[in-house]
């Protein structure tokens, strides 16, 4: 018999050719082990453990416990210790080594973002989004500055890209102290603003994917001005996001310029994307436009007068507010969006559940529960609204 043993690294690759002979070869696996010990002569034959994310042999498991109680200060060991095993899977699983790199870096991205926001928790931010070209002296730049600077005297913090243009805008009126940045390395544009560059809350990514992450995930909000292909990108990520319930429920405002620039996007929508059926008329629930400052912020405050966060226990929704709806309100609700209630159920008013034990900062809130159709997410932008008003 002749098997062509695979190298990598000037390593023998016993998994593979153990693979091999059991798969292809339809041999039992005591034979397929016996034949590895007699074709790799002076190869310590120690086959890679099987790793489970449900559980792993005795062994295993006390040296991950050991790990983890040698490091000390670990919260939540039992994701932690999924984490270390999807790390050692993917030593197992994968031999191309950008491959690691990429699944390395972007973990390590992920830990800093995580970092740098964590203290700010308690303090609602807006995403700004614009083009990097645009000067100091034009309208949407005056604006942005404007936006930001109220929004911080407000309470806001502010969250850009950290470059130029819009980016500097954004920070440039809310202050460094009351801003993070969020960059990228780019080979042009990308530097950070001179309002950013010295600051704790600048985060600098390699990769694309994990700066979206942290522009919507810690967003409460998020503005977009007029810009070019990164802009527009952002822009139609955060629509999809809402739109199909990847995020939470947030005001998305479209500011628009002296020119039009999206009224004449809202055009292109109504005719191409909504005439064709490409997008259902609640979708235009998920957005504001405007080009006045205060009627922004007004958007955003009126958005958390009552609503105060949601999550799904057990395929119900919970809406937590800060006042409680009398049973009329509920069967008005019930009235006006029939829609995004499951087929012969109703909308309860409730307590904290058990579920939610992991949330003790919003055990004091008033609670609605109801079966959502996960349909129409525009729709339920507009029924947050609705419960604001009560």
């Amino acid at each position: 018999m002749s098997i062509n043993v695979r190298k990598e690294g000037g390593k023998v690759n016993l998994i593979i050719v153990r693979q091999y002979l059991t798969a292809y070869m339809r041999l039992p696996l005591s034979a397929a082990d016996a034949i590895l010990l007699q074709i790799l002569p002076g190869v310590l034959f120690n086959m890679p453990k099987v790793l489970s994310f449900v559980e792993n042999d005795n062994e295993t498991e006390v040296l991950i416990d050991t790990l983890i109680d040698t490091v000390g200060g670990v919260e939540h060991r039992k994701v932690v210790r999924e984490m270390i095993i999807a790390a050692l899977k993917a030593g197992q699983e994968t031999s191309y080594l950008p491959d690691l790199r990429m699944l390395n870096n972007t973990m390590k991205e992920m830990r800093y973002t995580t970092k740098i926001f964590s203290p700010y928790k308690h303090k609602k931010k807006v995403t700004i989004f614009g083009s990097a070209r645009t000067p100091i002296d034009d309208f949407s730049y005056k604006t942005c500055v404007e936006f930001s600077r109220k929004l911080a005297e407000k309470g806001y913090m502010i969250i850009t890209g950290g470059g130029p243009g819009i980016m500097q805008a954004g920070n440039e009126g809310a202050g460094s102290d009351n801003s993070f940045a969020v960059n990228i390395y780019l080979p042009f544009e990308q530097s950070p603003n001179i309002v950013m560059a010295k600051t704790p809350r600048l985060i600098t990514y390699k990769y694309f994917f994990n700066r979206k992450v942290a522009f919507v995930k810690e967003a409460d909000a998020i503005a977009v001005f007029p810009g070019g292909f990164g802009t527009l990108d952002e822009a139609m990520e955060v629509f999809t996001l809402i739109q199909t319930g990847k995020t939470t429920p947030k005001p998305l405002l479209l500011m628009d310029d002296e020119t039009g620039y999206w009224e004449e996007w809202l055009d292109f929508i109504k005719t191409k994307l909504l005439g064709k059926g490409f997008i259902s008329a609640d979708d235009f629930s998920i957005f504001t436009i405007t080009r006045d400052v205060d009627e922004a912020i007004a958007v955003i405050d009126d958005f958390y007068s009552n609503y105060h966060s949601h999550r799904f226990v057990g395929g119900r929704l919970v809406i937590r507010m800060n006042r409680e709806p009398t049973p009329a309100q509920i069967a008005l609700l019930e009235i006006e969006f029939p829609e995004i209630i499951t087929n012969g159920s109703h909308i309860h008013r409730s307590g904290p559940l058990s579920e939610e034990f992991d949330e003790p900062e919003t055990h004091h809130l008033f609670r609605i529960l109801l079966d959502f159709d996960h349909h129409h997410y525009g729709l339920l932008m507009a029924f947050i609204r609705r419960l604001n008003m009560f």
